[in-house]
């Protein structure tokens, strides 16, 4: 098996993003590429500082970017080649490392930027984003199964940080979500009648369960309008709605609403937990909700909140 491949096995099987995967195998082609195509294994500490080194001075990357290269460099070495670099003390040249305050929203703004949407699945994703803090990836990766209506909540299943959380439905969503899946269930029951029906399924689901393909509790929350042909493949089914997609409706919203702020879907994710922390929720509930592994990941919106409050809102000019 080639390298590549095996490092795509081993994302597989640890549970990685598609978009983790996508990163390392960039960067370790790169960084293959950059030493004239030898092989990982003939190197080593050397090497791998002449590429990070290269990155912050000649590509001039960020310091976010150059860490994301040199976490693809130690995955490939400590759990595909079983070369451990725990004892190496690897030391590059580091991009100067930037600290971002998070785009947030005031409550008006979101008002606004929704307002902007039609009555649609793109406003409903977006209320589900802000609503309950998601990622985009995890908001679009939701099942009909994962919304739990007896107890008003919703699963997140390996979500980035590999770990399950629990979250409360908001009760404006209650009805939209109910609609969403009679409709969806209508889809399923059109695409079956067709022949169709099967949705991707998450892991080995596939090999342990051949029929669960077809069962509607495992379709999309948040459906594209048509079937699509799988890659590589001659099967039709239908995925989810696509995050290009989702991003080009909610930048028109945002233009539409002109508000003056650069907003994506991650910003709504910001304006969640600054929101709820101005409205005295602890930080520590904040941080499961978000499902953060670290603290100190949360405790960028306290600096936000202490940033907007009023009583830090002043200059020598207003007393002139």
């Amino acid at each position: 098996m080639k390298l590549l491949d095996q490092v795509r096995t081993k994302i597989k099987f640890l549970h990685y993003s598609d978009g983790t995967e996508k990163n390392y195998i960039y960067w370790i082609r790169q960084y293959i590429l950059f030493h004239q195509k030898k092989h990982p294994k003939d190197m080593g500490k050397l090497e791998i500082e002449q590429y990070l080194s290269y990155l912050a001075t000649h590509r001039k990357v960020s310091a976010t970017t150059q860490n994301q290269a040199f976490n693809a460099l130690l995955f490939l070495y400590n759990q595909v080649l079983q070369i451990s670099l725990k004892d190496e003390n690897i030391n590059a040249l580091r991009a100067k490392q930037r600290v971002h305050l998070p785009t947030v929203l005031s409550t008006k703004e979101v008002k606004l930027i929704l307002s902007q949407f039609k009555n649609n699945i793109y406003k409903t994703i977006s209320e589900t984003i802000y609503g309950c803090g998601l990622r985009l990836s995890e908001v679009l990766n939701l099942r009909v199964k994962d919304i739990d209506f007896d107890y008003n909540r919703m699963i997140i299943w390996d979500s980035k940080s590999l770990d399950d959380r629990s979250l409360p439905l908001p009760e404006r969503l209650l009805e939209k979500f109910k609609a969403q899946i009679k409709h969806n269930k209508s889809l399923h029951d059109d695409d079956l009648r067709k022949g169709l029906g099967t949705v991707e399924l998450p892991n080995a689901l596939a090999r342990k369960y051949p029929n669960a393909a077809k069962e509607f509790k495992w379709q999309y929350l948040f459906p594209m309008a048509k079937v699509s042909k799988v890659p590589k493949s001659s099967l039709k089914r239908r995925h989810h709605v696509l995050e290009s997609t989702y991003s080009r409706n909610l930048r028109k919203a945002v233009i539409a609403s002109e508000v003056n702020k650069k907003v994506t879907a991650h910003t709504f994710r910001h304006s969640y937990a600054t929101h709820l922390l101005q409205a005295g929720i602890d930080i520590r509930t904040i941080q499961e909700l978000l499902g953060h592994k670290r603290l100190e990941t949360t405790m960028i919106y306290t600096h936000v909140v202490k940033e907007l409050s009023i009583q830090n809102r002043f200059s020598p000019l207003d007393y002139l």
